[in-house]
C-alpha cells in the first residue's frame, strides 16, 4: 500500500507573498502528519524563493514521521542537508527560470556530481532518491551511483492531453517502476498528481509512495488542509 508525502513548499510560497510568518509552513506539516501523511516534503532551493534554511531546521526538530529535503547537488546545499541530516534527501534538477521543478534530473550527463553528492548524503545517515525520467537509462544510471530510491517524474502522464495518451504514459511508468524494482530500488512517483489522476499510479505493482504538494494545498483553500490529506490518502490507499 504506497505511502504519501506532502510537499508543503506552496504553503511558503503563500507566506513569501508579503514576507510575513503567515501561512507557517511548520503549522501546516503538523496538521499534515496529524491527518496521516507519512512524510513531509519540502525544496531548498538556491534562490530560497519559498523554503528557507531556518524552515528546514525547524521542520528537522518537529517532524514526527519523516523529512524528505528536495535539493539540488550545488555544494552550498549538500553541506547544509549533511549538516541538517534529514532522513531522506531528493535529488531534483534546478532552473531560476522556472516555476517549479519540470522534468527529472539527468543522471547519464552528471553522473559522476551526482554520485559524489550521494556517497556525502550517505555518510550522513541519508538516505537519498534521485528524481528522475521513467527510461532505462536513467534508472541504470541511478543505479550505479549507489542511490537505491529513485522518484519518477509523472509530469508527462499529468500532462496527458488525452485517454489514450495518458493510457501510454501509464504504461511507460509501469515499466520504468518494474525495471527499477528488478534491480532492487525502491520507486516513488511525483508531479502534477492530484485527485483525478493519482488512483492509477498509486496502482503500480510495488509503488512505496507518491509526494504530492500543489493539488493538495489548492484542495486545502476549499476544504481545510486536514481534509485535503485524508481525502488524498483515501485515494492513494
Amino acid at each position: 500500500m504506497p505511502k504519501l508525502g506532502v510537499n508543503i513548499d506552496h504553503v511558503a510560497t503563500l507566506r513569501e507573498a508579503r514576507k510575513g510568518q503567515v501561512p507557517s509552513p511548520i503549522e501546516s506539516a503538523g496538521v499534515c502528519i496529524a491527518a496521516g501523511a507519512d512524510s513531509i516534503v519540502c525544496h531548498l532551493r538556491e534562490d530560497r524563493r519559498h523554503i528557507n534554511d531556518e524552515d528546514v531546521r525547524v521542520l528537522r526538530k518537529v517532524v514526527t514521521t519523516r523529512l524528505n529535503l528536495e535539493m539540488s547537488i550545488a555544494k552550498e546545499i549538500v553541506d547544509i542537508a549533511c549538516k541538517i541530516a534529514p532522513d531522506q534527501a531528493t535529488l531534483v534538477p534546478e532552473k531560476r527560470q522556472e516555476v517549479t521543478t519540470e522534468g527529472g534530473l539527468d543522471v547519464v550527463r552528471f553522473k559522476t556530481r551526482i554520485t559524489q553528492a550521494v556517497k556525502r548524503l550517505e555518510a550522513h545517515g541519508i538516505n537519498v532518491s534521485l528524481f528522475i525520467n521513467p527510461v532505462k537509462n536513467q534508472i541504470d544510471a541511478s543505479y550505479k551511483t549507489g542511490a537505491r530510491i529513485i522518484e519518477l517524474h509523472t509530469g508527462e502522464y499529468a500532462n496527458a492531453k488525452s485517454k489514450a495518451a495518458m493510457v501510454r504514459q501509464l504504461a511507460v511508468l509501469n515499466d520504468a517502476a518494474q525495471y527499477a524494482r528488478d534491480l532492487g530500488m525502491e520507486v516513488n512517483a511525483g508531479h502534477g498528481l492530484n485527485y483525478e489522476n493519482t488512483r492509477p499510479v498509486a496502482e503500480i505493482a510495488g509503488m512505496n509512495e507518491l509526494n504530492i504538494g500543489h493539488s493538495i494545498i489548492s484542495r486545502a483553500i476549499f476544504a481545510g488542509l486536514s481534509e485535503a490529506v485524508k481525502e488524498m490518502i483515501r485515494l492513494v490507499r
